[in-house]
């Protein structure tokens, strides 16, 4: 049996320090994640959080925020929701928001089978994933973050013309993200399956896990999935 992760030391006191960061942990208390999904809902009021009617994006797994700090400071003119799931984790990505004075950013703990819960229909305008984990056995298929359960719930929360944006080392992860995307009915554009070939593009952000395949000699695979506009 997988023994739990431990809490970080003085993680209710660092939790407790960054609930301005945070919207909302878990789902209700509601364990089944299916249920949660279907039945409960705590939309996020956007204007409320922020501050202004900017458009909203997203990034699921979001790790320690770096990625989404800078795309943060980059476009002040946008607003940025982290998705993550796990509490040790979420912890370490709000303190960077705080570092970074980052107003433009807050947090969801949470799975990313949630997000119903909280984000409205058709309200975000692009979701981020990047090097998501590839699950590679074959009973895991479903749980990938481009399988088309996870498509579909995305295409309920892109605005018309919104997009998946998404990165990742795996080859195999990433022709698999290809077709059910295909499958799902998005539109691919700025396909690449070698981002770095030329340099790095002067528009896309590094983040942890790129630099370090990028400095191993490894292809990285980027894709946008557009959602064709009903």
């Amino acid at each position: 049996m997988a023994q739990r992760m431990r809490k970080k030391r003085h993680f209710d006191e660092r939790m407790s320090a960054t609930q301005k960061w945070l919207l909302a942990r878990g789902a209700g208390g509601i364990l089944n994640m299916k249920e949660a999904a279907e039945n409960y809902r705590a939309l996020v009021d956007y204007k409320a959080v922020f501050g202004n009617d900017n458009p909203v994006d997203i990034e699921i797994g979001c790790g320690k925020g770096g990625f989404l700090c800078e795309l943060a400071k980059r476009n002040p003119d946008r607003n940025y929701i982290g998705v993550e799931m796990v509490s040790n984790v979420v912890i370490s990505a709000m303190e960077n928001a705080e570092k970074q004075g980052a107003e433009n950013v807050r947090f969801l703990n949470i799975r990313a089978e949630c997000l119903p819960c909280y984000i409205p229909e058709e309200s975000v305008e692009n979701i981020y994933l990047n090097f998501s984990t590839p699950l590679p056995k074959l009973g895991y298929v479903s749980q990938r973050l481009t399988y088309r359960g996870f498509l579909e719930m995305y295409k309920k929360l892109l605005a018309d013309g919104g997009k998946v944006v998404q990165k990742t080392d795996n080859r195999d992860f990433f022709d698999f993200s290809l077709e059910e995307y295909r499958a799902c009915g998005f539109e691919l554009t700025e396909l690449t399956y070698n981002l770095h070939e030329n340099g790095s593009p002067e528009w896309n952000i590094i983040t942890e896990y790129e630099r370090k395949w990028v400095e191993q000699g490894l292809p990285i695979h980027r894709v946008v999935a557009l959602k064709k506009s009903s």
